[in-house]
């Protein structure tokens, strides 16, 4: 026992020496430090032209028709429900593998949200289980590409034609993945991205709703900035000022210039950062293959992954000691972790309001209790990369039989 404290301590004042790696770090340059001094410089700090700039970045990059740049993913999934009309009474089904966003957004419209379970592989929402979850109070399937995973897609799109059901993306972990051939974003009726710090590109906070409709991108603009029919550019523009009217009752979910300068600069960087992203995750996956771990599955060739975390499933049985445990392990060596998630059916809310229990599916709690994602970010150096395959390598093979 003295033996384990000691190493502990060791551990400690080596952690204490290099800088804490956390899960997901940001990738800022000079470039986005520029464009946030020159905004502050203009003096239009609010939604302006950089916002509506970035919005034809993001909406040209994924081949939608139109974008709305919102304060946060969780805004664009509440107004894409908001926006095709789904409220009081209408059931929404999603996965319970998840953030807890994408089924409060779905309480906050007045909806109730439906969970299916999730394939064991893919860790995506099961195509084979949505449609003994349709009732007549169906509206919408809510998606989640998980870990940056595109779902199959062309199954749920059939589901949704066939019993006329909308379909919302949750792409907060998806942005730069493709599934047979075109991007994510391009495909439903609403697709909903975050720019949050951790994500593949970031604004500090942000999100996105990319569609092809139009009316819709129309709708969800007024609806994010209190139900106005003209924003704050329009009205208080060089052109001169311009009246509006309020025609809904509309929320306060607009993006600022400021964030949008740093969205941006990093759009420009998005190539490089999935290339560094894919060359980590190729490192990693051979550097634990001979691990008694679970590394993500095999990506099928008619998809692209945006990669956004990198998981291992952490197998008490297998490896020797829990995921908690390995958490902490790793936390002791200087590296950060996360979980990806518990599953949104075993918190306390949906407990006590929806009558979920423990058991209620089985493959997203199996997933929930395993899965830890290691730092993965595009900002990650080699020595850093290096450094972190060490810590999880001591971590296995020092429990491990």
């Amino acid at each position: 026992m003295l033996r384990d404290m000691k190493s502990q301590a060791s551990r400690r004042r080596v952690s204490a020496q290099k800088p804490y790696l956390t899960f997901g770090a940001p990738d800022i340059g000079k470039e986005e430090i520029g464009a946030v001094t020159s905004v502050l410089r203009s003096s239009w700090l609010g939604t302006g032209p950089k916002t509506h700039d970035f919005e034809h970045l993001v909406g040209k990059y994924t081949g939608a028709q139109a974008a709305c740049a919102l304060n946060s993913a969780t805004a664009a999934l509440h107004l894409s429900l908001v926006g095709l009309g789904i409220g009081a009474g209408d059931e929404v089904i999603t996965t319970p593998l998840t953030f807890c966003a994408s089924a409060n957004a779905i309480i906050h419209a007045g909806a109730t949200p439906v969970f299916v379970d999730v394939e064991r592989d893919s860790m995506n929402i099961d195509p084979t289980k949505i449609e003994k979850a349709i009732t007549k109070k169906t509206k919408a399937i809510l998606p989640v590409h998980m870990a940056g995973r595109p779902c199959n897609m062309e199954a749920i799109k059939k589901l949704a034609r066939k019993h006329k059901l909308f379909v919302i993306e949750d792409a907060a972990h998806a942005l730069g993945a493709s599934y047979k051939g075109k991007k994510i974003g391009s495909l439903s009726d609403a697709t909903c991205f975050s720019f949050y710090v951790t994500k593949n590109i970031i604004t500090g906070e942000g999100g996105m709703i990319t569609t092809n409709d139009k009316q819709f991108a129309d709708r969800v603009r007024i609806l994010s900035l209190h139900g106005m029919s003209k924003d704050a550019w329009k009205r208080y523009s060089a052109s001169g000022y311009s009246h509006y009217e309020v025609v809904v009752p509309g929320f306060k979910y607009n993006l600022t210039d400021l964030a949008s300068a740093i969205g941006i600069e990093q759009m420009k960087k998005i190539s490089r950062f999935n290339a560094r992203r894919k060359k980590i995750w190729d490192i990693y996956s051979k550097a634990f293959k001979d691990l008694p771990v679970v590394l993500p599955a095999p990506i099928p060739a008619d998809i692209e992954h945006a990669r956004h975390l990198y998981t291992l499933l952490i197998d008490e049985k297998t490896t020797g000691l829990s995921r908690d445990a390995f958490m902490q392990a790793l936390h002791e060596r200087g590296v950060g972790s996360g979980v990806h998630f518990r599953p949104v059916h075993l918190h306390a809310y949906y407990r006590e309001h929806f009558g979920y229990k423990e058991g209620d599916f089985p493959h997203a709690e199996y997933i929930g209790e395993r899965t830890v994602s290691i730092p993965f970010s595009s900002a990650l150096t080699d020595r850093e990369v290096s450094r972190v395959i060490k810590a999880v390598r001591e971590v296995i093979e020092e429990h491990h039989g």
